[in-house]
């Protein structure tokens, strides 16, 4: 089974879970850990990001919420922080992470542990990449630029601003008039969480293949 850590809050990072947990590929996962924004601390950035705008309480705690009920281990601090570190390397020891709606970077220790690669969650349109569209609150520009329709690339975490290698696009998905930025999160999340995590069982399964052909090779 492959080790996943989450890094996810609002409805991206539920419906993620969801799917790792109920969803079709569920027996190839293990979840390890779930890392979620805790709305209190300065460090997630919550002015500049889909929290900006009316929620439900209960909408900041929902990935926690489910975490707990489901027996998950689930991390509300600092990601960049020793402390930390020592949980994900030691404990959690992820083959994979991905990132869901997370409100804090990930730095390159963290993004270079995982095997099968560190990989985040990014509305954008197909076209370009890196996506004019990179940053902290993509479906409001998308809205402002009066595009009909969005996609959400998965991607490798890197250095940059969603600027990593990108894996592939989730198919395309209405913007439907009046919608909001809080509209496009509901509206988006469970078809790209049934994208996602297809994606992230096929990249498990061709690693697996690829380790059996070595090891017949080296046993040749």
């Amino acid at each position: 089974m492959i080790r996943i850590a989450i890094f996810g809050s609002f409805y991206r990072g539920y419906y993620v879970l969801d799917e790792l947990i109920h969803g079709p590929y569920s027996d190839r996962f293990e979840i390890v850990g779930v890392a979620t924004d805790d709305l209190s601390q300065k460090f997630v950035n919550a002015d500049r990001r889909v929290w900006q705008y009316d929620h439900k309480p209960e909408e900041e705690t929902m990935v926690e919420r489910s975490a707990h009920r489901n027996g998950l281990a689930v991390y509300k601090g600092r990601v960049k922080d020793d402390a930390f570190y020592e949980l994900f390397s030691s404990s959690w020891r992820p083959d994979m992470c991905v990132a869901c709606t997370f409100g804090q970077r990930i730095d390159k220790r963290l993004f270079d542990y995982p095997r099968l690669g560190f990989y985040n969650l990014h509305p954008c349109i197909e076209g370009e990449w890196p996506s004019k569209y990179a940053g902290p609150n993509p479906f409001a520009e998308l809205i402002a630029d009066g595009q009909d329709h969005t996609q959400v690339a998965l991607h490798r975490v890197d250095a940059g601003f969603d600027t990593g290698e990108l894996i592939g696009m989730s198919p395309r998905i209405a913007i439907p008039p009046a919608a909001t930025v809080i509209d496009m999160h509901k509206l988006t999340s469970p078809a790209v969480a049934q994208y996602a995590i297809g994606e992230l069982a096929a990249i498990g399964q061709v690693a697996a293949l690829r380790e059996l052909a070595a090891r017949a090779s080296a046993a040749a």
